[in-house]
């Protein structure tokens, strides 16, 4: 029994399409394999606590400082509280932060969660002025019910200093 085509056409287009078949598949996968570090996702402190992301996997944290959670240690870590309506998250972070970073402001920090849980930042950002707030942290907020556009602070109902709620 013979699969191959009758017509000399026919079998040069499979023949054609069984060597450039694999050839893309390859260039595709390499591609994806070559970005993956490149790929940055964004997480809510509950989504990061639902999604159990792995220690060392860059992500991006987002939501809203926890008001009295910032502490400044003299050796230039600040440690504070990213959270939002179901979870909170303990940041870490080496550097200067951005002038307009302060407590009840939304911020999206760039890092890893390490093995304890805590998310090490190499990078924060701050909303530049009164009414922008990155697009991903003002939708997750909207769906958790916790947008403040209309002024209202938000409940923080199960807080632990110093320990994240996950």
């Amino acid at each position: 029994m013979n699969f191959l085509p009758k017509s000399r056409k026919a079998r040069r287009r499979l023949t054609i399409l069984a060597v450039a078949a694999p050839v893309v598949a390859l260039a595709v996968g390499l591609a994806l394999w070559g970005m993956r570090d490149a790929i940055s996702l964004f997480y809510t402190p509950a989504q990061a606590a639902a999604a159990h992301v792995p220690a060392g996997r860059k992500v991006q944290l987002g939501g809203l400082v926890k008001a009295g959670s910032v502490v400044k240690h003299p050796d230039g870590l600040v440690e504070f509280v990213v959270a939002d309506q179901r979870s909170t998250a303990l940041v870490h972070y080496k550097g200067d932060l951005p002038d307009l970073f302060r407590e009840g402001q939304g911020i999206v920090a760039s890092g890893a969660f390490d093995e304890s849980g805590t998310f090490v930042a190499n990078q924060v950002l701050a909303k530049h002025d009164e009414r922008y707030m990155p697009r991903e942290v003002a939708k997750a907020l909207k769906e958790q019910g916790e947008w403040r556009g209309d002024g209202q602070a938000p409940s923080y109902q199960g807080y632990k200093p110093g320990k994240p709620n996950t």
